[in-house]
């Protein structure tokens, strides 16, 4: 952690590198992701969060868009001294760090895709497309073997309830019923 000392003079001194610094030189620091502790020179008291929003003050002054609006400063004021205060602060802080986690990863998945080159990025769909569809002709071979084994075509389906009709392999299949009524008709004698 990176100690700077305020003096009365408003200058803040770096005491690793021993030179003053700006707050502009806080912000990079800040940016650089150093954790900084800015303490009163003369009674050791933390300013680190009185620093830290003066870099804040002066961003949105410069005419950046305030992340922190009007509304969301009066919120935060009516939160001091409600019993929910230091749920509302680890609240915020956890939203910012996973929001912050999900912004890195977002980032580094488009930096990954705009460094592959177009034709390794086609290269890599098109492997991925041909390692899904393998999956699916293997998972339809595996169904397939694990059913029981279809009727070849150029054999008849036999109902249980049926007879077996292997004399008459060459004729197509027939039902029962029909043929009897047609047998009765077509019979001389049979007739009741």
């Amino acid at each position: 952690m990176r100690v700077l000392k305020k003096y009365p003079n408003r200058r803040l001194y770096d005491t690793q590198n021993s030179v003053y610094v700006t707050l502009e030189d806080v912000r990079q620091m800040v940016l650089e992701n150093e954790s900084i502790q800015v303490v009163d020179s003369r009674s050791g008291a933390d300013l680190t969060r009185s620093v830290l929003l003066q870099i804040i003050a002066e961003q949105e002054s410069e005419g950046h868009e305030p992340l922190l609006t009007n509304r969301l400063l009066q919120q935060l004021i009516r939160f001091y001294g409600d019993s929910m205060q230091g749920v509302l602060a680890r609240y915020i802080e956890q939203s910012v760090m996973v929001f912050l986690q999900q912004q890195e990863l977002y980032q580094r998945r488009m930096r990954d895709m705009l460094s592959a080159s177009p034709v390794k990025l086609v290269q890599k769909l098109a492997d991925q497309n041909l390692s899904f569809w393998r999956n699916l002709v293997q998972r339809e071979q595996k169904g397939q073997e694990e059913q029981p084994p279809a009727t070849p075509p150029d054999q008849p389906y036999f109902d249980a309830g049926q007879q077996d009709q292997s004399a008459s392999e060459d004729a197509p299949p027939s039902l029962p019923a029909a043929e009897d009524a047609a047998k009765g008709k077509d019979e001389p004698g049979t007739r009741g």
